[in-house]
């Protein structure tokens, strides 16, 4: 499981690091840097892909010419945080991740700089890995045997060294974490569409969900665990699910009513299938690894938000899987539960700062306290947290934030 990830000169961030749990919830403004959280993870991604660091940033074509892997946003020359160089655009940047097996501690960390003059460009300039605080024969230090780190297209954790390297089972792990992670954004129009028999891996906006609930509905335990939650979720009467095949082979998803009536994907609301999208990817036999999503909530009715939270809450549980998700949502920070709320995190960027800056919810002045009496959502929409912010950095009095002056932040007693 992922426990931290450090952010040093990426984007707009100086030297931050996001804690993280087995369900983890991030919040801030807009233009905060949420998405630039979201851009680290994929830059971590494409290294547990093997890509070089040409395709992590810029993308990559498969055999075909499709595209098999869509670049890190944003130009290059702002991938490092501005000003940390003489030269715009240029300098170094440091992604680093913490994660937990059995008694095991260990930190990945990657280092690259960039120097737009450069006929390369960007260049690895360390590749290290610590294990209980101690360098593994991973680091850039036992890789320079083999090679100059800033002279190869990947890191020393996906490079091929055959019997060179002694710490494999280290360096396999981490790779398998980093490679192992999905960014979902589901998309009512591509899960309407029909998919091809067999097809029982869930696209990252969706594709394939009729043959994956087939997959899932084949196994009765688990269908009967897909129509309770989907059940509590809609008004519907729901019996079931039907996979008709068209003249083609490909398969629809129908929703079965208890009077008969059939209701195709075509004809189902945005966040219907939003939901079953969700919890296909959450239900999958082969559901594992790291989830991020971008605003979870889109498209579901603020009443039913506990059950999506409860869904992820217990499937987190398990230890298969973490999820991650952004979100503006004052309806969703009010249903989290207590450990969820330990690991939720607000992003913060005054307007005068260059740079944002990340803390869990939990550490701001007397939150604990007054989410109880007040409730987190009401604390988000009033501004609280915002203030709560600049107080952490001493930008603001915090006497303004004590409960006799709780009016002037909308969340007074009622």
């Amino acid at each position: 499981m992922l426990t931290s990830l450090r952010l040093v000169n990426f984007k707009n961030f100086a030297d931050e690091t996001l804690k993280l749990g087995p369900f983890t919830v991030i919040v801030g403004a807009n233009a905060s840097g949420k998405s630039n959280i979201r851009d680290a993870f994929r830059f971590l991604h494409g290294i547990g892909r093997g890509y070089t660091l040409a395709e992590i940033m810029g993308g990559k074509l498969g055999p075909g010419g499709y595209v098999e892997w869509d670049g890190i946003r944003g130009a290059p020359n702002e991938i490092v945080r501005f000003g940390q160089s003489d030269s715009p655009g240029s300098g170094e940047f440091t992604l680093s991740v913490g994660m937990r097996r059995s008694e095991e501690s260990t930190v990945f960390s990657a280092t690259v700089g960039f120097n737009p003059d450069d006929p390369d460009g960007f260049r690895w300039l360390s590749d290290d890995t610590l294990v209980n605080g101690q360098p593994a024969m991973g680091s850039v230090s036992f890789a320079s045997q083999w090679h100059r780190i800033s002279e190869s297209p990947r890191p020393y954790l996906t490079r091929n060294l055959g019997d060179e390297s002694p710490y494999d089972d280290v360096r396999l792990h981490i790779r398998s974490v980093l490679e192992n992670m999905r960014f979902l954004d589901p998309s009512p129009a591509q899960m309407r569409e029909p998919s091809i028999p067999g097809a029982t891996t869930l696209g990252d906006h969706g594709q394939n969900l009729p043959t994956v609930l087939e997959s899932i509905c084949a196994d009765a335990d688990r269908k009967q665990t897909l129509l309770s939650w989907f059940e509590e979720l809609t008004p519907m009467d729901v019996a079931g699910f039907e996979f008709p095949r068209d003249p083609s082979g490909r398969v629809h998803l129908q929703i079965l009513e208890r009077n008969g009536r059939k209701v195709s994907a075509y004809s189902a609301s945005d966040g219907t299938l939003r939901f079953l999208g969700i919890l296909a990817a959450l239900m999958n036999e082969n559901a594992g690894g790291i989830y991020f999503f971008e605003e979870i909530d889109t498209g579901i009715h603020p009443n039913r938000l506990w059950l999506l939270l409860d869904l992820i809450e217990r499937q987190t549980a398990k230890g298969k899987m973490q999820v991650i998700t952004t979100t503006h949502n004052p309806a969703l920070l009010d249903w989290i539960r207590d450990e969820t709320f330990e690991h939720t995190s607000v992003i913060y960027r005054d307007e005068y700062w260059s740079d944002s800056v990340i803390r869990p919810i939990a550490d701001l002045y007397h939150l604990r306290e007054l989410r109880k009496s007040r409730g987190l959502g009401r604390l988000f929409t009033s501004g609280w947290l915002e203030s709560a912010m600049k107080a952490s950095e001493g930008d603001f009095d915090t006497d303004h934030l004590d409960d006799d002056d709780e009016d002037d932040w909308g969340i007074a007693e009622e």
